[in-house]
């Protein structure tokens, strides 16, 4: 029995519902593994079908394709490392979310997750035993079970020498530091090494930031691979009188708050343009810092040459006119009630024209206080508050990165105002406070009354929002 052993990790971007595509992948990372010597190559989880195909993992058809592929996969893989990736999985008419390990041109193990979050499309299933690969006994908690000691631990109890843990974790604020700890209490609690392997791209609304790393007995950090960016790592393990180790390699340097937060912007905007099928985008020329930010986080994802902005006049005839026609129709609008829903008009004209994603620049504060912005097709600073713009658009107009394509915005200052407004807004919106409680932290309770009618008044009259990505926890 051999004292080494040689895993591939892929870090990679799935498509959700591509299983052609997904599948392609994973025979390059197969190859890649099978090229650097390694025993096993993993791949996060769902990642066969995308972690956002919930929906048609639910379909029979869908189902009978994924195992189609799973089977071909197995098969092409048959003269190599063993390949483990996260796929739905039916069995006695429940939908599992599975990790499947495929050696020897078959399906050889099966993980089920056993405890899927709420709301989640999958059922629990019982918790699965470690498997073995080249005489390596791996336990694979997966996605949420690995936030929890019970799955690990049973694990560990039956045999378990290494825990490697796939994970679809999408980027939130302080999640990078939770996940940390949910893994250094997994190492404690098991005395084992373990790798938290994650997904990166963006999937709609949804972006998976990577970051995959792993830690030894000890909690001593052992890898660490780059955040939001594909990658491989070729990881070694070594036996010795303690039980296995990981050798310690690469450490990727990790972006602090700020520039996390713009990169998920940034992948974010680029696979939902390239995933929709889109190459360019058009938006708005206008003033302020959710125009200059957007544009920014556009060129920086696509590159200028891919990014149009343009300023659409309204001509004081195109207004009379309108309103001519709306008066004999009995009613009577202003000019102002009127411009907003003209400039999307002619923009979604001209994007549908050139065959470009139209973009909406709107903060999060805006949006909740029922301000018009134009409808686009996908909105880059939406999870944004005023007062987060304004110091993303301080950042990037500081910040030279390798990655960064386009010139830096122009930011113009917060006011004292905004600051107001975004703290009474975060107590109404995050916290799900009431006005009571904006004037309990110290707020006006004319200012907080006044902003509770407008989100009011906003939701009342509010259609589907445009997507973006997000940043924070969805609340209730």
């Amino acid at each position: 029995m051999s004292d080494r052993f040689r895993l591939t990790l892929g870090q990679l971007n799935p498509t959700a519902g591509d299983l052609t595509g997904n599948a392609a992948l994973a025979r390059d990372a197969w190859q890649a593994g099978r090229d650097a010597g390694a025993q096993m190559v993993a791949l996060p989880e769902l990642f066969l079908t995308g972690h956002d195909a919930q929906g048609l993992s639910q379909s029979p058809a869908f189902q009978r394709d994924v195992l189609a592929q799973l089977e071909a996969l197995a098969a092409h893989c048959a003269d190599g490392p063993a390949l483990a990736l996260g796929a739905p999985w039916v069995a006695a008419g429940k939908l599992h979310n599975a990790y499947l390990i495929l050696q020897g041109g078959k399906i050889a193990h099966r993980v089920l997750q056993h405890a899927p979050r709420p709301r989640a499309a999958f059922d629990p299933a019982p918790i699965s035993g470690p498997y073995a690969v080249a005489g390596l006994r791996i336990g694979s908690p997966i996605g949420a079970d690995g936030e929890t000691g019970d799955v690990a631990e049973t694990q560990a109890e039956t045999g378990a020498e290494l825990l490697l843990i796939p994970h679809a974790a999408p980027h939130l604020r302080g999640a990078m530091e939770r996940r940390l700890n949910h893994m250094v209490a997994r190492v404690i609690e098991t005395e084992l090494p373990v790798i938290h392997l994650n997904m990166t791209g963006g999937e709609g609304e949804t972006v998976f930031d990577g970051a995959t790393f792993a830690l030894n007995p000890g909690g001593k950090l052992a890898l660490q691979m780059p955040a939001f960016d594909t990658a491989f790592a070729h990881v070694d393990l070594e036996r010795g009188p303690k039980g296995w180790r990981i050798v310690e390699s690469a450490f990727a340097p990790q972006p602090e708050v700020l520039e996390r937060d713009y990169r998920a912007l940034v992948l974010g905007l680029r696979n939902y343009v390239a995933k929709t099928g889109a190459s360019k985008v058009l938006i708005e020329q206008a003033e302020g810092n959710d125009t200059a930010l957007a544009a920014a986080i556009a060129r920086d994802a696509l590159g200028a040459e891919n990014v149009r902005q343009i300023d659409v006049p309204l001509s004081d005839n195109l207004h009379a006119a309108l309103r001519d026609e709306l008066a004999a129709l009995g009613a009577e609008v202003s000019a102002e009630t009127l411009t907003p829903p003209l400039r999307g008009l002619m923009l979604r004209a001209m994007a549908d024209d050139a065959g470009e994603m139209l973009l909406t620049a709107q903060n999060k504060s805006a949006a909740a206080m029922g301000t018009v912005a134009v409808s686009g097709d996908f909105n880059p600073v939406k999870d944004l508050y005023q007062t987060e713009v304004q110091a993303l658009c301080d950042w990037r107009s500081k910040t030279v990165r390798a990655w960064m394509q386009g010139p830096a915005p122009s930011p113009t200052p917060d006011t004292e105002e905004a600051r107001a407004e975004d703290a009474i807004l975060h107590i109404l919106l995050e916290d799900g406070g009431n006005v009571d409680d904006c004037v309990a932290a110290g707020h006006a309770p004319q200012s907080a009354q006044r902003l509770a009618g407008r989100i009011a008044a906003a939701k009342a009259r509010n259609g589907p929002a445009v997507p973006g990505p997000r940043l924070k926890a969805a609340t209730a």
